[in-house]
């Protein structure tokens, strides 16, 4: 027979192998459908947006060995169409689409800027998965088509991306030139999520790493971040803040989603941003 102590130690090592047995388990199950959890596109419903060809907004499609990506270009307001003015690409939050942001975004063609809303493969009218390499692909394909417009200076092109889109407008940079950066509500890194899922970072499959793309990139950085922001929290944005060559930290008091508190002011931020770095005349 067993002693007592032999008995309890082979208690605990079946115990032992048992929660390691559970925590594989559930290390797969997150492996597996991460891409789920971070990409809800199934949770967005469904919209039927016409494009206002008033304002003069066009459709381009960007064909991909995975399928089409749908991106929609605003002009500036009142700019002769052969006259090459400044560009903001956009990339959206998670559970976002492009149709979300034509009104909200509509001052940026006030400013004299050109807009160009590019969505995420799988998301809306665009075929294909999200992930960081899709995204990443769609983004470059994006620019390289309308760097090319009569009206596009391309030295004058600004990346804007909120939240997740932050992630995808960080990785463009990281391939092509863009004068300055603008991240709303933006994290460090995916992968500094994963000890609150309890799991080793190297498993998360789409890192995002914006605290990398930061510390090579030369341009402005304006980071705009909710100090009570519940998702991705204050402390994202001051790390970043920290690590860009030349940034500057706006913070707002909201959370995530209600950011930013008021649009007027919002746009008063970017106006004396995008002034200060000299890539617009001041109105």
């Amino acid at each position: 027979m067993l002693g007592k102590g032999a008995y309890i130690f082979n208690t605990l090592a079946k115990a032992s192998l048992w929660i390691l047995c559970l925590y594989v388990g559930y290390c797969m199950l997150l492996f597996l459908f991460q891409r789920q959890m971070m990409f809800p596109r199934s949770l967005i419903e469904p919209v039927d947006l016409k494009p206002d060809t008033q304002s003069g907004q066009e459709t381009f499609w960007i064909d991909r060995p995975a399928g089409r990506i749908e991106t929609w270009y605003l002009p500036p307001t009142g700019a002769p169409a052969d006259k090459p003015c400044p560009l903001i690409i956009f990339a959206h939050g998670n559970a976002e689409l492009i149709d979300f942001w034509v009104r909200e975004l509509g001052p940026i063609n006030r400013l004299g800027l050109g807009l160009l809303l590019v969505e995420f493969p799988g998301y809306g009218r665009s075929q294909g998965r999200p992930s960081q390499d899709s995204i990443t692909a769609a983004f470059v394909a994006a620019y390289d088509r309308i760097i090319d417009l009569p009206q596009v200076d391309p030295e004058r092109v600004i990346l804007m991306g909120r939240s997740i889109g932050g992630g995808a407008v960080c990785q463009l940079a990281a391939r092509r030139p863009a004068a300055a950066l603008i991240l709303m509500s933006t994290f460090v890194s995916a992968r500094a999520f994963a000890p609150k899922y309890l799991v080793p970072g190297f498993l998360v499959r789409d890192p995002f790493d914006n605290r990398a793309v930061l510390q090579a990139y030369q341009g402005p950085v304006l980071i705009i971040h909710g100090q009570y922001d519940e998702i991705i929290p204050f402390s994202h944005g001051k790390r970043l803040q920290q690590t860009a060559r030349q940034a500057r930290l706006i913070a707002y008091r909201c959370g995530h989603n209600d950011c930013p508190p008021r649009w007027d002011v919002f746009w008063h931020d970017i106006e004396g941003f995008l002034h200060d770095s000299g890539l617009i005349k001041p109105a």
